[in-house]
């Protein structure tokens, strides 16, 4: 397996403010509210479980070193929350999403139509556009995208959507430890959900970029952007799509132990109360943002929304799923 260690280059924008990042806890939503039978689940047993890696890509984000702890039994979502489920949340409770509330989203601009009117791009990644109306119905900002879209991932989600969708659903976001064990599949210590084997034009396991990013897609894999949630081979625990397709939310803030002590105060401080997300979008690729891969991770404010981010829940095993 060929390791490089690379600079830190991120497909991903991030929504600024002039106030620190922080989490919406004003949810009037109802408790552990959710028809269970709408949802697929594979139970995990307690046992040891990996997190990080001995062969860190982008050492920044403090990949590294493999760590092993304990984790108890849990159950999580088989794959991500889809459109038609976050329909139902939004009809039984009213709820309002971030992007909604605030006004606009994040497109790549790909996703929009060659006579779509002028929009701003961001400075660093001016791949993606500030699309006003963009939510998650309606996913270039126009016409209703829920029934068309009802089988892909839930995008335009911040993570405080995705609690308030967990608190609704009686599950929460997993923890980067969680998360890992769930992506590894029962494989231990590998780079892919699948095992090692780098994905290529021949080789096509999961939804990322193919071509040269970001101006060329040749969609070998069959998707030019998102992918249905159940799309591809599931993984040894009967997960799909833990890598590719769409960043997902997990608990934790970015800032881990491993950052603690290898990072300075500024740079620490610039960082916090950044939140974590994991596995990936169809916007990585290799040459660029080489962050498909189990322990990579990436950063973005808790009320940042685009069309490459969503979430899946775990369920605690004391309660029923």
């Amino acid at each position: 397996m060929e390791v490089k260690s690379r600079e830190d280059r991120s497909c991903c924008a991030k929504r600024q403010s002039d106030e620190p990042p922080g989490e919406t806890q004003a949810w009037d939503v109802p408790v552990n509210a959710e028809d269970r039978g709408k949802r697929s689940v594979a139970r995990l047993r307690a046992s040891k479980a990996m997190i990080g890696t001995n062969f860190p890509i982008v050492a920044s984000d403090c990949e590294g070193p493999l760590r092993v702890a304990n984790v108890k039994s849990f159950a999580v979502d088989t794959i991500a929350v889809t459109t038609g489920r976050f329909a139902r949340f939004v009809e039984a409770t009213g709820y309002r999403t971030d992007a909604e509330r605030i006004g606009w989203s994040f497109v790549f601009h790909h996703q929009l139509p060659d006579d779509f009117p002028p929009t701003q791009a961001v400075a660093n990644t001016p791949w993606w556009r500030v699309v006003e109306g963009a939510s998650w119905q309606r996913i270039f900002g126009t016409a209703d995208t829920r029934s068309t879209l009802a089988d892909h991932p839930v995008v335009h989600v911040s993570k405080n959507d995705a609690l308030a969708f967990a608190r609704w659903a009686g599950g929460r976001l997993p923890t980067e430890l969680e998360w890992e064990h769930a992506a590894r599949g029962g494989l231990g210590d590998v780079r892919y959900p699948w095992g090692n084997r780098d994905p290529d034009d021949s080789f096509l396991p999961c939804n990322i970029w193919q071509g040269e990013f970001p101006n060329f897609n040749s969609a070998k894999d069959g998707h030019e952007a998102t992918a249905p949630s159940d799309s591809f081979d599931a993984n040894g625990f009967g997960l799909k799509n833990m890598v590719g397709n769409v960043w997902e939310w997990v608990s934790e803030p970015f800032v881990n132990a491993p950052m603690r002590h290898t990072h300075t105060n500024n740079t620490l401080s610039a960082l916090k109360g950044m939140a974590l997300l994991k596995g990936g979008s169809f916007l990585c690729h290799q040459s660029y943002c080489f962050r498909y891969r189990i322990a990579a991770r990436t950063a973005n404010t808790p009320d940042s929304t685009s069309t490459h981010m969503g979430f899946r829940l775990v369920y605690d095993e004391n309660r029923s799923c």
